[in-house]
């Protein structure tokens, strides 16, 4: 392999970097930095960063420190693609919160969460029959939240919500973290996912995609 384009142990693969509103999770409407890296095993039909599954620019984990900070912002958000299928993805991770950033991490779900310590904020998909990737869950993870976390689910349809919400009971996922609940944006009003959830009384919280509302699915927004 050429030297110029293999890892190591001081360097990632990073599509971009940039500062925008948070538009989901718990954090929603805070300044963010994201750290975007490059690389996905998953293709979910909804995916919206496909332009992340390919190309990328090695640099230092000191080199990606020092953009993030010269955003001026106290919140970092890892992402990708699959963040967590890069080599190192987690040595950077780390390097971010011991910079002092609050760190979170958006991974699919389809890798170990474990490799994270207790500073890392997990914001995980589990990856629902419309994704097209429900095959790729990885259960074991579910005994790795901790209440800090988050665990989101994409609904494309009425049947991917009877899904989600069914595992939410038997799992009793409320009960170890926050439980979001998103329409996916161009399948299912929010209207009628914010009808459903009420109507059930779900223990989740109904969110959308802020920054698409503002900017649409413009790259780096």
């Amino acid at each position: 392999m050429d030297a110029a384009k293999s890892p190591r142990a001081d360097r990632v693969r990073i599509t971009e970097v940039f500062h925008s509103l948070q538009g989901e999770s718990k954090t929603v409407g805070l300044p963010t930095v994201f750290v975007r890296l490059t690389g996905c095993p998953l293709r979910c039909v909804y995916c919206d960063s496909e332009y992340a599954f390919h190309g990328g620019q090695w640099l230092s984990m000191d080199a990606v420190c020092e953009q993030v900070r010269g955003y001026g912002a106290r919140h970092v958000c890892v992402t990708g693609g699959e963040p967590l299928a890069q080599f190192n993805a987690d040595r950077l991770i780390h390097a971010l919160a011991d910079a002092g950033f609050i760190v979170s991490v958006e991974t699919s779900g389809a890798m170990d969460i474990s490799v994270l310590d207790e500073r890392i904020v997990r914001v995980m998909d589990i990856k629902t029959p419309g994704s097209g990737e429900e095959a790729r869950n990885r259960w074991e993870n579910l005994a790795h939240l901790r209440p800090d976390d988050q665990v989101k689910f994409v609904i494309c349809n009425r049947a991917d919500y009877e899904w989600s919400r069914d595992l939410l009971w038997r799992e009793k996922l409320h009960e170890r973290c926050e439980v979001l609940f998103s329409p996916e944006h161009e399948q299912v009003k929010p209207g009628d996912l914010a009808d459903w959830v009420l109507a059930d009384r779900l223990p989740v919280r109904f969110q959308i995609q802020l920054h698409k509302y503002l900017w649409g699915d413009v790259p780096g927004r």
